[in-house]
Parts: C-alpha cells; structure tokens; sequence
C-alpha cells in the first residue's frame, strides 16, 4: 500500500530539490526525488508509488517535465501532481493540465504554496478574473512557447515553424528562458 504522504520531486536545481526535500520531511512526507526523466524512470520502475509530486517543468537536457507528468501520471493515477516553472506561460500550463498535472505554479513558490495546491481538489469560480490585455511581447513569447511544446521543445523545428533563424530565436529564448 502507498504512504498516503510519499513525495516525488522531479528538479534538475539541487539546491532546491534539497529545500523542498528538507522542508516536507519536516512535515511529515516521505521524500524521494530525481534529477531529470532517466532517474524518474528508475524510481518508478523500482517500484514506488507517489501519492504527491512536484515536477519542474524545464529539465536540463532534452526531456521536459511535461514527460514527467506523463510517467508519475502513468504509474501512479491518484497523484496530486504539481508543477513548477520560473517561466509560467498559457501554454504549458494548459499542456501539463491536459497530461495529468493537478495544478501549475509560477516560481517562487514555497512548500506552503505547493502543499495548499494538494489540498485543492476543486476550481474556484470566485477567481478574479483579469480584464487587462495582454501585450504584444506576452503574445508573441505565449506562441513561440506553445510552438516549442508542439515540436518538443526543439529550437531549429520551431525556428522553422516561426520562420525566424534559429538564432534570433536563441536570442528570444535566452532573454526570457523556458523553464
């Protein structure tokens, strides 16, 4: 049977795969974590079974976490499943719902923050919604986003698929980093 407290975390930031570790032991979770797909893969093909995990979405190397979420979704359907990004756009947000994320948090967040994030179970109709338009800058980063989740976040397809050089498009990326 599962630890009804078992965490996974999947961050490629060691410094704060640590934190969050330290932080829910120190609430009562049991912690396991991995760096990357690969050491997810292993955890889950060892055999453990979540009942909550905390995915980055921008891995180093070529796996998103997007794929994560897919496999913690696959092994354990009942996960709370939280996704984390220092660079939140529509796109991927909508991507990690539709793969099985329960929710999706812009960084900084805290363990409070994540830990209130299991506990919704439900949306909240009340939310305010915002009237302010977006500008061209967040269109424009909000499409080459979702072109790069279309093509798996490979540069030279979504230079392509954009019809930009592919540098122009390094530089767009590393302005404002997918992460």
């Amino acid at each position: 049977m599962t630890d009804p407290r078992q965490l996974l975390i999947v961050e490629d930031d060691e410094t704060f795969a640590r934190t969050l570790r330290r932080s829910f032991e120190r609430r009562g979770y049991a912690v396991d974590s991995a760096s990357g797909h690969d050491g997810l893969v292993a955890l889950l093909d060892g055999g453990l079974q979540p009942s909550h995990a905390v995915i980055d979405l921008k891995l180093a190397g070529s796996v998103s976490g997007l794929t994560c979420v897919q496999a913690v979704r696959a092994a354990a359907p009942d996960a709370k499943i939280v996704v984390l990004t220092g660079f939140a756009s529509i796109a991927t947000a909508v991507e990690a719902i539709k793969l099985g994320a329960d929710h999706y948090l812009a960084k900084p967040s805290n363990t409070d923050d994540i830990e209130a994030a299991f506990a919704r179970t439900e949306g909240n109709a009340d939310t305010a919604v915002d009237t302010r338009q977006s500008s061209i800058k967040t269109v424009e980063w909000e499409h080459i986003h979702q072109t790069l989740v279309d093509t798996g976040f490979n540069v030279s397809e979504t230079a392509r698929r954009l019809g930009m050089h592919r540098r122009t498009l390094a530089r767009k990326l590393e302005k404002r980093q997918v992460r």
